[in-house]
C-alpha cells in the first residue's frame, strides 16, 4: 500500500455552460447553511441538515483536502449558478488509493431542494468525473439509495453501472474499469 503521505490532487475551479464550481472553503458555510436546510434532503441518506456552527466545522475539515490519516483526498466543490451566482448545490469526491493501484473516486452530490430538477446535478457531477479522470484517477463509484431515481440517472450519465453489492442500504455504482 502506497504511504498515507503520499500527496493527493487539490480540487480546482471548474466551469460548465451554466455552473461554476469553486472548491470548498469555511467562507461558504454562511450562504450553504440556507440552501441544505431542508429535511428532506436527507430522506435518502438519513441524518438531518446542519447548523452554520457545524458546517463551518465540516467545511473546516473537508477543505483541509485530505483525511488526517492521509489515507482519502477530499475534494468537494460548490455549484453555483452562472446566471445569478446563486449557490444550488455541492458535489463531492473521496479518494483512494485501492490494493489493486490507482485511484478510485467515490462520488456524491447533493441539489438544494428549490434548485431540484433543472439538471444542475447531472452538470455539476459530469463535470467533476470529467476532470477527475484527465486528473488520472481510475475508476470511479457511487452510493445510491435503491429508490433514489435522480442519482441513478446521475449515475448513469456518468457512465457508472449498477452492482449487487450493497453497502448500508445504499447499491455500489461503478464504471466499466472496476
Amino acid at each position: 500500500m502506497p504511504p498515507a503521505s503520499e500527496p493527493w490532487i487539490a480540487a480546482a475551479p471548474l466551469v460548465t455552460p451554466r455552473l461554476r464550481l469553486e472548491p470548498l472553503r469555511v467562507e461558504h458555510a454562511p450562504e450553504a447553511v440556507t440552501v441544505f436546510d431542508d429535511v428532506r434532503l436527507h430522506t435518502w441518506t438519513g441524518g438531518s441538515p446542519g447548523t452554520l456552527d457545524q458546517l463551518v466545522d465540516r467545511y473546516g475539515r473537508q477543505s483541509a483536502g485530505r483525511s488526517p490519516d492521509g489515507t482519502q483526498g477530499w475534494l468537494n466543490w460548490m455549484l453555483r449558478r452562472a446566471s445569478d451566482e446563486q449557490l444550488v448545490g455541492t458535489v463531492q469526491s473521496t479518494l483512494h488509493r485501492p490494493p489493486a493501484g490507482g485511484v478510485e473516486a467515490s462520488l456524491a452530490w447533493v441539489v438544494g431542494h428549490d434548485y431540484q430538477g433543472n439538471g444542475y446535478g447531472r452538470e455539476g457531477a459530469l463535470a467533476m468525473a470529467r476532470w477527475l479522470r484527465e486528473q488520472g484517477v481510475t475508476g470511479l463509484v457511487a452510493y445510491i439509495h435503491p429508490e433514489h431515481e435522480a442519482s441513478m440517472g446521475i449515475a448513469r450519465a456518468l457512465g457508472l453501472t449498477a452492482s449487487d453489492v450493497v453497502v448500508d442500504g445504499e447499491v455500489r455504482w461503478s464504471d466499466a474499469a472496476r
